[in-house]
């Protein structure tokens, strides 16, 4: 086997300018890559209204505000829970703040790391720590919050603009590619939509899943908001893996805080363990996994290097994207080890498969006598 230091390093020379890339451009890039999510997405319902006669700039206006009104109308439904659990959040500081004070107590006195304490001292002392970081917590939340709303602003307008040119996009791909190969061109352009398409819309079938069974669930258990809870869960499973710990460390938290029993916590972190289990062996596998086709392996390294590049919305954006690449991969002779590498099945033909079975048979008949492989053959 001969190695080709020449095209090794062309290889990793490529793979850290991509990073190079992603990493300094991802101001533009991050609202660009959710944008054609959210085309793909909408692009079936703009074509119906371009069916019933609107032209392409009003067919992507009236699709955005579709997605609008469904938003809207979540936060309007939920408003009234946000604005309840505001007002007691004044509470929950002051508990916080016993029950930090109380346990520090309670492990100085076992351990006596630290210098001797009263509890009114040391709940002065958080007292004055927090309110010295409230500043700063509240310019870090402002910039925050500015940010994500600009990137929203521009995914919409992205998405707006992808919407409107979606078909002379797909035709200018296609020109890049010669003659004889662009009718493959156009299916594998056409794959890819469909992949991105059937990930966002399986995630939002996953959510509104997720978010009736969590709030069925902690009605059952008897805490206070359980439908704001129970979908701020299913939502936040959009994060992979750390997105449902959060989910159920929030509502955890709160009734650790609200109540005086133990027990309350306890059952919605074993509910909450019940959905994770009943999410990851079968609605994501039936819903989303099947129409990615990815093994574990490249999820995960998807989820860290996507959190590595982009942070948060990367773990939500890597996912789709790599079963896209998946798809471009399998289009190239080159790259079909990649796809491999990708993909959870093997792409062996159906000629290969029954080649190897056949060699596997007639190495098992030449190690058989002679009379039992006239029985094999006779039966």
């Amino acid at each position: 086997m001969h190695l080709s230091f020449q095209k090794l390093f062309y290889v990793i020379a490529t793979i850290i300018g991509i990073c190079a890339i992603l990493i300094l451009a991802k101001a533009i890039l991050i609202p660009i890559a959710f944008a054609f999510l959210i085309a793909f997405v909408l692009s079936p319902l703009a074509r119906k209204f371009e069916s019933w006669g609107a032209n392409k700039i009003i067919s992507a206006f009236l699709s955005l505000l579709v997605i609008f009104l469904l938003i809207g109308g979540c936060i309007f439904l939920f408003s009234n829970q946000l604005i309840q659990l505001s007002e007691n959040l004044t509470n929950f500081k002051a508990k916080i703040l016993t029950v930090f004070a109380d346990t520090t107590l309670f492990i100085n006195k076992n351990i006596g790391f630290l210098p001797q304490l009263e509890r009114g001292e040391l709940l002065d002392k958080l007292k004055n720590w927090l309110n010295e970081s409230v500043g700063t917590l509240l310019s870090h939340t402002f910039n925050n919050t500015a940010s994500i709303i600009i990137g929203l602003l521009t995914s919409v307008i992205f998405a707006f603009l992808i919407l409107i040119y979606r078909n002379e996009l797909v035709r200018a791909l296609v020109l890049f590619y010669p003659q004889e190969h662009r009718e493959k061109a156009l299916k594998m352009i056409k794959s890819v939509h469909r992949v991105g398409q059937q990930y966002i819309v399986g995630m939002m079938v996953i959510i509104l899943i997720l978010g009736v069974i969590n709030s069925i669930g902690l009605w059952i258990i008897g805490i206070e908001n359980p439908f704001l809870f129970g979908f701020l869960a299913a939502a936040l499973a959009l994060i992979p893996y750390a997105g449902t710990f959060l989910g159920a460390a929030i509502p955890i938290l709160y009734s650790f805080i609200s109540y005086d029993t133990i027990w309350m916590p306890i059952t919605i972190g074993i509910f909450f363990w019940f959905v994770q289990f009943l999410e990851s062996n079968f609605l994501t596998p039936k819903i989303v996994g099947g129409n990615l086709k990815i093994n574990a392996i490249t999820s995960i390294l998807s989820i860290i290097i996507g959190a590595s590049i982009w942070g948060i919305a990367g773990m939500i954006i890597f996912l789709p994207f790599a079963a896209m690449l998946k798809v471009v991969c399998e289009e190239y002779e080159e790259l079909k080890p990649i796809a491999l590498l990708i993909g959870e099945q093997n792409y062996r033909s159906k000629d290969t498969n029954n080649g190897f079975f056949k060699k596997m048979k007639n190495l098992f008949f030449k190690f058989l006598p002679t009379s039992e492989k006239k029985n094999k053959i006779d039966k």
